[in-house]
C-alpha cells in the first residue's frame, strides 16, 4: 500500500502553511517569508496575519528552478 507522504497531502492543497511550503521546497520557514516579501513567491494573510503560500506560485518557482538548472548545465 502506497503511504501519502506530507510533502503529497500539502501539493494537493492550494494554500500551503509556511511550514509546509518550506518541507516542499526544502528551504526554511524563514527563507519562505523572505522570498514571499521579495515577491518569489506569492502569499495571502488569513485571520490575524497568519500566512499562507499560494501552491501554484510554488510550481512555478520549481519550473523556474529546473529551466534555470537546465540552462546552466547545456
Amino acid at each position: 500500500a502506497h503511504i501519502t507522504t506530507s510533502k503529497e497531502i500539502a501539493m494537493n492543497k492550494q494554500l500551503l502553511r509556511v511550514g509546509e511550503a518550506a518541507d516542499v521546497l526544502a528551504v526554511s520557514r524563514w527563507t519562505i517569508y523572505r522570498w514571499v516579501e521579495d515577491g518569489r513567491l506569492e502569499g495571502t494573510k488569513i485571520g490575524r496575519g497568519s500566512l499562507r503560500v499560494f501552491r501554484a506560485s510554488l510550481e512555478r518557482l520549481v519550473q523556474r528552478n529546473k529551466t534555470h538548472e537546465m540552462n546552466l548545465s547545456l
